[in-house]
Order: structure tokens, then C-alpha cells, then sequence
């Protein structure tokens, strides 16, 4: 059913709520880890050891040519 596939979401809610919806409000504005003000709060909060892939990243500015043989 519907509810048994939103249990884990649901789990992890209540363990942690704060951290929980931070992420969800940080991931809807499209926050980066590696920027300020999130940046600066994390360590604040003692996470310094967090890895972030920018996959944003334009890799050579549109279409490219490939040959296949």
C-alpha cells in the first residue's frame, strides 16, 4: 500500500525532525553544501566532514560530436 512505501520517510522524520526538514527545505531551495550561510552553519554545528558533488556544472557548453564506428 501507498503508506508502507512512505514508512521510511516517515521513520526517519522522527528520529531526527529538525535535521529531517532542514534537508528538505535546503534541497527545495536548492541550497549547495559548499556555500554560505549553510556552509558556516554546518561547521557550526560540528559536520565538517561532509562531501558535496556539484553536478550542476556545465561540461562544454552544449551538444558534442561523437563517432561511432
Amino acid at each position: 500500500m501507498f503508506l508502507d512505501e512512505l514508512q521510511p520517510i516517515f521513520k526517519e522524520f522522527l528520529q531526527q525532525p529538525l535535521a529531517f526538514t532542514g534537508g528538505l527545505v535546503s534541497g527545495a531551495l536548492k541550497l549547495k553544501l559548499s556555500e554560505d550561510p549553510l556552509k558556516s552553519w554546518l561547521q557550526e554545528q560540528g559536520m565538517t566532514d561532509f562531501t558535496y558533488t556539484d553536478n550542476t556544472k556545465d561540461n562544454g557548453g552544449g551538444p558534442q560530436t561523437i563517432s561511432i564506428d
